[in-house]
């Protein structure tokens, strides 16, 4: 006797709909989806197109939070070109919903995050509250997959680039390139079908009150890694 084929686990419906922030029926996101996966047809392997397209074209910049609704939804990002891991976690979720990916995003509390002395002052703190990744449903599970940092980010602050094979969780190293510590998780705070606005919009203005200023100067996160890269003591490092 043939043994039954195994179906796919369900999934809820509210992972695959476009919301208010992973907004997945924005034209916009779906060119973006289109264009990365190109003729791609398999989902582990779409999956994999998007998450480097999202990781690499789009600049890991934390002063680019923006507080409000416009500011957090995935299309906002295309348009800045440009986001914190927040913003990166919700256009990788978008993109995916685009192309029948079911999606949803982690939030979670970390230490030892990517960080410059100006962001590190700002902040007041050294952890990043409601740190964001995606979960992405592939092959009857979620995997984690973080977007955050671009290449060329990682090689300024040499930390090890974060791959995605659309099988094992793609999160943070707790080790750097040069065998630092580099990143802690400290904190689960749930995954979500969208962004819970009002309770990240109400931790960020806890705990960033400085970093969350409307009239905060503008800062070149990349230009700062690089500057405190070529110092003396950290070429000696």
């Amino acid at each position: 006797m043939t043994a039954p084929e195994l179906s796919e686990p369900a999934v809820d419906p509210a992972y695959l709909a476009a919301t208010p922030y992973i907004d997945s029926d924005h034209a916009a996101v779906r060119a973006l989806a289109r264009e990365a996966v190109g003729d791609e047809t398999d989902n582990k392997a779409k999956a994999i197109r998007l998450y480097y397209a999202v990781r690499d074209r789009f600049l890991y910049d934390p002063y680019s939070v923006k507080v409000s609704p416009d500011g957090m939804r995935a299309s906002g990002v295309i348009e800045r070109g440009k986001g914190f891991c927040v913003n990166k976690a919700i256009l990788l979720a978008a993109v995916a919903r685009a192309e029948g990916i079911p999606s949803r995003i982690g939030l979670a509390d970390v230490k030892n995050h990517l960080a410059t002395a100006r962001l590190r002052s700002q902040m007041g703190t050294d952890v990043f509250y409601y740190h964001g990744f995606t979960e992405l449903f592939l092959d009857g599970k979620w995997v984690k997959a973080t977007p955050a940092f671009n290449l060329e980010l990682c090689e300024k602050f040499r930390v090890l680039p974060l791959d995605f094979d659309g099988e094992t969780d793609s999160v943070f190293h707790p080790f750097d390139a040069d065998n630092r510590r580099h990143m802690e998780y400290v904190a689960d705070r749930g995954s979500f079908a969208d962004l819970p606005f009002g309770e990240w919009r109400d931790a960020m203005l806890k705990y960033y009150p400085d970093l969350m200023r409307e009239d905060l100067p503008a800062g070149d996160f990349a230009a700062e890694a690089a500057a405190e890269a070529n110092t003396p003591q950290n070429k000696n490092a």
